[in-house]
């Protein structure tokens, strides 16, 4: 059945969602983003990667800076929707939008709920070292993702990147997405209310977070290396530059917290060692540690800071 939705998010997390909607004939009415910003070295005008998509397909966008005034949520109710399909939007939704569509308001989130709540569910699961994670369609309440569930889907971490689970997540919840809605509008589901136990809320990542502390063990440095890559990307110094650490692979070794103990970029931690295997230097592109190595000498014995 076709439904009149509203479609609010941001980032690229968000366009699959958008997309599956448009292509299994959903009426899309508006779709809600934040608002350009300036970005790059000449602080242009930047539209965000759902207002973006959204023009490609024809759609009208709306990128209010707030929700809460009169005037947004009469414009809200006067859309006349089935339901609002949120995704990574960023904007907290007051009571009044909350209740303006027939259906109510569903929302993708990037975990396990109760567990990690909140700005940064992919990248703290990763690293916390989760052994899995997922995404679920969750009826939206005026809480910090504290609805009830309709349906969720789980992947393992295994060795993978915020930004590979990132990608994979991003594509499963699409899918979920739609089939909830389905189900919701069949009388087939019916939200479930969420645990009361093992609630973790995901804060924002910090940039002090991405600094490394060599004298923490090999699996934790790994863990928020994988977190945080590809995006903000944990980071080192050595030679007075900085040096993002992008992928690498723990392994065994000897040597001080911080040393270079390799010819291939192995870097002893306070338990264990790591091998580096993607870096980026401050301007540069990402690149091998192989190839890092050819024009930036790190022999033996090199701490890094």
């Amino acid at each position: 059945m076709t439904l009149r939705l509203a479609f609010m998010g941001t980032p690229d997390f968000a366009v699959p969602t958008l997309a599956e909607l448009i292509a299994q004939g959903h009426d899309i009415a508006a779709v809600y983003s934040q608002p350009p910003r300036p970005k790059g070295r000449g602080m242009a005008l930047e539209k965000t990667a759902v207002h973006t998509f959204a023009e490609s397909a024809k759609l009208p966008v709306r990128t209010p800076v707030s929700l809460k005034d009169a005037q947004a949520q009469a414009d809200f109710a006067a859309l006349n929707l089935d339901a609002a399909i949120v995704v990574a939007y960023g904007l907290l939704l007051p009571k009044a939008i909350l209740e303006a569509a027939r259906m109510g308001c569903f929302n993708l989130h990037g975990s396990l709920l109760p567990r990690w709540r909140g700005a940064a569910p992919i990248q703290r699961a990763v690293m916390a070292g989760d052994a899995q994670t997922g995404v679920m369609v969750m009826q939206m309440d005026e809480g910090l993702d504290t609805g009830p569930v309709l349906m969720a889907e789980r992947v393992p971490v295994g060795r993978k990147t915020s930004g590979d689970l990132t990608t994979e997540l991003s594509r499963l919840g699409a899918d979920l997405m739609v089939r909830a809605l389905g189900a919701l509008e069949r009388g087939a589901v019916t939200p479930q209310p969420q645990a009361q136990d093992g609630v973790t809320y995901a804060r924002k990542i910090l940039k002090d977070e991405a600094r490394i502390d060599w004298r923490k063990s090999a699996v934790e440095i790994d863990g928020l290396i994988r977190g945080l890559s590809p995006f903000p990307g944990a980071f080192t110094e050595v030679h007075g530059e900085r040096l993002k650490i992008l992928v690498a692979e723990p392994v065994g070794g000897n040597g001080r917290p911080g040393e270079v103990i390799g010819d291939d970029l192995t870097i002893f931690c306070g338990d264990g060692a790591l091998k580096l295997l993607k870096v980026q230097r401050a301007g540069k592109s990402a690149m091998t540690a192989a190839e890092l190595l050819k024009g930036f000498a790190l022999p033996r014995g090199t701490l890094l800071t």
